[in-house]
């Protein structure tokens, strides 16, 4: 009776070739023999690899869909022995079973991408309210002048692989337990580029970048927060062989300021205020981010009690608007007082007791 592929592997008849290598691979993992130790795993191991076999390859796969049968002119799993997996990449093993099923395998690889750097910069709390250009040091790998970034003495000195032709691939036949398989692997020669060097350049050794410190400007926007990540397309690393560079990214690092918090677009600070204009009113000089600006205290005013300023505060870094200055006021208690003083809050305090206190009594 011919066994059941689809139900092996817990897929539908209707199922992908996208759906069943999943499928595949996560049964594989569950029953390799080196992680499952069930005196079965052995057994379901080979069953899921012959249904992995069978329903990967479309050819073989129409013929047990229309015949239901998995004789393959003896091309299937005669001699298997789960040994031959133990110790297996899980990866390779899986890209091996599938690349002789026309999913892909290793293509020329090119020049790699110049990798992205981070750079750390600190800012005043004024300077992310105004914005500011700021010029950084940045040490980094750039292409090589001397050879333009091939890594080669001369252009004639960059040759075509003689290994893969240039393909940056070696594909190689290679028998399984599945019978013969295709694969392909990137060139070690070339590293998977195609090319290799005769003579390297003398300046760069070879490696067509050299590292250098350059000095860049950053325009920081008026409104950046703490944390914001400001992107320098092309400041990164040089790619190999004039691939094309990374990026540069610059984290910002708003310092904490003495007497403003930030809170968004908004700023705060704490005014002391003296006890008599709390009670009789007047007038002070807030400071800003700017100029000082004047700010009237009503009678009556009661501790912990905020005025806000408007457009005070900081900008929107996307150009709606600008926060306020909270200004969160303090009544300060004098620590030591004249004998003038001390008569007066003693008629003060007088005239007081003739009112109801604070408990209408």
């Amino acid at each position: 009776m011919a066994k059941d592929y689809y139900k092996i592997l817990g897929v539908e008849k209707s199922a992908t070739q996208e759906d069943i290598k999943k499928a595949y691979k996560t049964l594989a993992k569950k029953y390799h023999p080196d992680l499952n130790k069930a005196p079965d795993a052995g057994d379901k191991f080979k069953e899921i690899n012959e249904a992995a076999a069978i329903l990967g390859d479309p050819q073989k796969r129409q013929q047990y869909d229309d015949y239901g049968t998995s004789d393959f002119n003896g091309q299937g799993f005669g001699g298997f022995n789960y040994r031959d997996f133990q110790g297996a990449n899980f990866d390779d093993l899986f890209e091996n079973l599938f690349a002789g099923f026309g999913f892909g395998g290793a293509r020329k690889r090119g020049p790699a991408r110049g990798h992205d750097l981070i750079y750390d910069l600190d800012v005043t709390l004024e300077d992310a309210a105004k914005g500011v250009a700021k010029s950084i040091a940045v040490t980094k790998n750039a292409t090589c002048d001397q050879c333009d970034g091939t890594g080669a003495a001369t252009e004639e000195d960059l040759r075509t692989c003689g290994e893969c032709n240039g393909t940056g691939a070696i594909k190689q036949t290679r028998r399984t337990p599945f019978g013969y398989f295709a694969t392909t692997t990137a060139c070690k020669a070339c590293e998977g580029t195609g090319e290799v060097i005769e003579d390297p350049c003398k300046t760069c050794g070879g490696e067509g970048r050299i590292e250098v410190t350059k000095e860049i400007e950053v325009k920081i926007p008026a409104g950046v927060e703490d944390g914001m990540r400001l992107r320098l397309s092309g400041e990164g690393e040089a790619g190999e062989r004039g691939a094309e560079p990374g990026d540069l990214y610059v984290m910002i690092h708003v310092q904490p300021h003495k007497i403003f918090r930030r809170d968004g677009n908004d700023l705060w600070i704490d005014v002391p205020i003296p006890f008599s204009m709390a009670a009789l009113g007047g007038e002070i000089e807030v400071p800003t981010l700017e100029e000082p600006e004047k700010l009237k205290i009503p009678s009556g005013t009661q501790p912990g009690e905020v005025f806000r300023l408007k457009s005070r505060g900081i900008p929107n870094v996307r150009g709606y608007g600008t926060g306020s200055l909270n200004v969160k006021v303090t009544v300060h208690v004098p620590e030591k007082i004249t004998r003038r003083q001390a008569e007066l809050l003693k008629e003060f305090d007088a005239e007081s007791k003739k009112k109801k206190g604070i408990f209408g009594f």
